[in-house]
């Protein structure tokens, strides 16, 4: 499945306000709008979440490179969610594409084919069997971890 100028689905740390937005969305794309995808579900992750292949929705936002930003873009969340290439066995991530729904906005209601960031194999296997699911799908909304306890 080719992908080449798809939008971009986040739904973690690269939301508008989140702190990667700013480092790495900042003055690279040309528009933002919420939306959901669904068939996916979201997991709590190391201060981050992972979306996997599930009977539920996840919310986000599509992301759309400047113009002339694409390339460099693309380059820089393949490297900040440590994609390395289809299937490779060193994957945090897979980039895929899946049918991304704006929810505000031109289009709204419409499926966009965008790239997503699914977890990878191995991580997929580990959320299904120990992992903590972020209720309705909404990093932004979910309960705050739990605080360290003290001995």
């Amino acid at each position: 499945m080719t992908g080449s100028g798809l939008p971009f689905f986040v739904y973690g740390t690269l939301l508008p306000g989140r702190h990667n937005h700013d480092r790495f969305l900042r003055g690279r794309t040309s528009g933002e709008c919420p939306a959901v995808l669904p068939g996916a579900l979201l997991y709590e992750g190391p201060g981050y979440p992972y979306a996997i292949e599930g009977h539920g929705t996840v919310h986000g936002a599509l992301v759309t490179a400047a113009p002339g930003s694409y390339a460099e873009l693309l380059g820089i969340l393949d490297d900040l969610e440590e994609y390395l290439g289809p299937d490779h066995p060193r994957n945090l991530y897979e980039r895929v594409v899946r049918r991304a729904v704006p929810v505000n906005g031109p289009g709204s209601g419409e499926p966009v084919r965008a790239w997503v960031y699914f977890a990878a194999a191995a991580v997929t296997r580990s959320l299904r069997t120990g992992g903590t699911p972020v209720p309705g799908g909404n990093w932004l909304t979910r309960p705050p971890p739990p605080a360290p306890r003290t001995p």
